[in-house]
């Protein structure tokens, strides 16, 4: 039975992907803060928990150590919109510190127990490549994190160990339940988890979902920088 470790995995796209795996035959081991939600994890087969806060280093190297599986999804992380006219600092350092350095103190725990094909997929989003409004915190911590996962990717290689991508669109999760716009290709939560365990499993490099909306991400990245602005700014005075 192969293992998967899943970091944030109390809510939205990691707690139905810790179902799904757990029901296709693996061991889950679930990864969060809320205590609730991981005791009535704990009592699904297939899965054990961990509880500790990704923001942590030390937390992370604690629960952590010694930990190994053949599949560990770094999914943990949060979204805040910024205001121009009242602009926070500690907003974009709360942001980077879940998304982005949460990340790197989950890799910094795990590295020493990673072998050969074990995978290390780590979860960015979609808004990485298009400058949409109000998300100059979210995006960018995503911008880094997949650029962090490319890069890792090279000095893995050698090692082994699988790197991949995951780049997620519009989610049905308490996340997106605070959007205040409309969120174009809108997926249910049960169909993101899946497409990412298929993604996973067939060794994709990068996995998009959902799929059209992935494809039409990638051509708006490519536009010129010009038609890029003039398009989120009409983005913009629509919303």
């Amino acid at each position: 039975m192969k293992t998967m470790l899943i970091t944030g995995a109390t809510s939205g796209i990691g707690e139905e992907l810790a179902h799904q795996a757990a029901a296709a035959g693996y061991q889950v081991i679930a990864c969060g803060r809320n205590e609730e939600k991981l005791a009535q994890l704990s009592a699904i087969e297939n899965i054990s928990t961990l509880q500790f806060d990704i923001t942590s280093a030390d937390d992370c190297a604690r629960a952590l150590s010694g930990v190994s599986a053949d599949v560990v999804v770094l999914n943990a992380g949060t979204c805040e919109y910024v205001d121009i006219d009242d602009f926070q600092t500690d907003m974009f350092r709360r942001v980077f510190e879940a998304n982005f350095f949460g990340v790197v103190n989950c890799v910094n725990g795990l590295l020493p127990a990673l072998r050969k094909d074990n995978k290390l997929v780590i979860v960015d989003s979609m808004a990485r490549l298009f400058p949409f409004t109000r998300t100059q915190a979210y995006g960018s911590s995503k911008a880094a994190l997949h650029y962090f996962t490319k890069s890792l990717e090279v000095d893995l290689f050698d090692k082994g160990i699988k790197v991949q991508a995951v780049s997620p669109g519009f989610v049905e999760t308490p996340l997106t339940e605070q959007n205040d716009f409309d969120m174009p290709m809108l997926i249910s939560v049960e169909r993101a988890a899946s497409d990412m365990l298929k993604g996973i499993e067939k060794d994709r490099q990068s996995i998009f979902f959902p799929t059209r909306f992935g494809w039409i991400m990638r051509f708006l990245h490519i536009l010129p920088t010009a038609l890029q602005r003039k398009l989120s700014l009409a983005m913009r005075n629509k919303q």
